[in-house]
């Protein structure tokens, strides 16, 4: 079962924006935090901004920071990612992820989303 579907992903120009949604399905009464992950070719996943619910306290990779806001509308369910100042840097897919164990900005053993790609150039 696909539980997390992101959209939103596409080609844009440096210096554009863009803004991933995340649709979450399935059980989620134990899920205590979500995020964004993104993964370059041939590199690991990296967390770049993540929202722990028990504390309501947004996370941003020192990459990003200042550039992306992350947001939720419906708790748990739908989640955002707002990139402005987009740079050729920020190529990459981009993954929404969930758990049910976080210690304070880290994602856990998370579930995936199938990714969308971010492509951008100048």
């Amino acid at each position: 079962q696909v539980e997390l579907e992101e959209s939103g992903g596409g080609a844009v120009q440096a210096g554009g924006s863009l803004t991933l949604s995340c649709a979450a399905s399935g059980f989620t009464y134990l899920v205590k935090c979500m995020g964004w992950f993104r993964q370059f070719p041939g590199k690991e996943r990296e967390a770049i901004a993540t929202l722990n619910f028990e504390d309501g306290t947004p996370y941003y990779s020192d990459s990003v920071k200042g550039r992306f806001t992350i947001s939720q509308e419906k708790p748990k369910k739908t989640l955002y990612l707002q990139m402005n100042n987009l740079t050729s840097e920020d190529t990459a897919m981009y993954y929404c992820a969930r758990s049910k164990t976080c210690n304070g900005a880290s994602i856990m053993r998370p579930s995936w989303g199938q990714g969308t790609q971010v492509t951008v150039s100048s």
